[in-house]
């Protein structure tokens, strides 16, 4: 249920975050204080923290990949699109993969990844060719460096399976959110206006998402993620794909009265089509 419903609802607490805390300042908070919970649970528990060198610099990479560029970028745009709207586009991450195996690994799509394909660009033009939305420059920027993300997701999932990282995943997690994390406080450093009254002009409703997201967003549902491809197959664990953004229109259409069209709702049905046609497939060298 954490998989499925509590990632729904990041992009909610991500959005609420940004209306008050700068966006890359955000999201450094949130790893760096994930990820150092993580490592002082293992240090209490007595859990292998050792590492090479060759790990950790394999595991800062992923970590600067999925969360400065990843993460980083989508608080960014949650500034100027909805969180609805956003967690759509993420939900074409299987389609980008898709194209990304068979550009840099040679890895072809069979017929039904090939039908997804079609689906994911159809939805994807009707969810983003709306007359009812008003898309200013910030937006369209927005959205396009929410593909940026897409990629830089994709590059690092495939990444990860090929290089040599940490065999625990608590402690894998710890060092990408740690060092994830002080790459976004850096970028915030240099580019975004800091100052000490920020801890004081934040509201409560900041503070409380805040904590919602390092404790349930990366704490809790990472740990129900591992159990569930330990115990669980990976196919069943790919639907959360299908119910993550379903939640995240609700809420935001409930708390934030995000605008949702019967356009993007249709959109999403023939979206989450091609997706299920695309993980329904297993690919084949070429």
């Amino acid at each position: 249920m954490a998989v499925y419903f509590i990632w729904g609802t990041t992009y909610l607490s991500n959005a609420y975050g940004v209306d008050e805390v700068p966006p890359f300042f955000w999201g450094s908070l949130r790893f760096i204080l994930a990820g150092a919970f993580i490592w002082i649970f293992m240090k209490v528990r007595g859990l292998d923290t050792s590492i090479s060198r060759e790990q950790f610099k394999n595991a800062a990479f992923a970590g600067f990949l999925f969360l400065t560029v990843g993460n980083g970028l989508m608080c960014w745009a949650l500034q100027y699109v909805d969180s609805g709207f956003m967690s759509l586009i993420v939900a074409t991450q299987p389609l980008v993969l898709l194209f990304m195996m068979w550009i840099l690994q040679g890895i072809s799509p069979k017929l039904m990844s090939i039908i997804g394909t079609i689906f994911g660009f159809v939805g994807m033009y009707l969810l983003i060719d709306q007359e009812a939305f008003n898309y200013s420059t910030n937006q369209i920027i927005g959205i396009a460096l929410c593909f940026v993300c897409l990629v830089a997701w994709g590059y690092a999932s495939l990444f990860v399976v090929r290089v040599d990282i940490p065999k625990s995943h608590f402690l894998n997690t710890a060092i990408q959110m740690l060092t994830g994390g002080f790459f976004l406080l850096v970028i915030s450093f240099c580019i975004e206006d800091l100052s000490f009254s920020l801890i004081t002009d934040t509201s409560i409703v900041a503070y409380g998402n805040m904590l919602y997201l390092i404790f349930f967003g990366s704490i809790i549902t990472f740990t129900a993620f591992n159990y569930l491809l330990q115990y669980v197959s990976p196919e069943k664990v790919a639907t959360s794909t299908y119910v993550n953004p379903i939640v995240a229109l609700f809420v935001g259409w409930y708390f934030r009265d995000e605008l949702v069209t019967s356009q993007s709702i249709l959109a999403a049905v023939i979206l989450f089509t091609g997706v299920y046609f695309i993980n329904s497939e297993r690919y084949s060298k070429k």
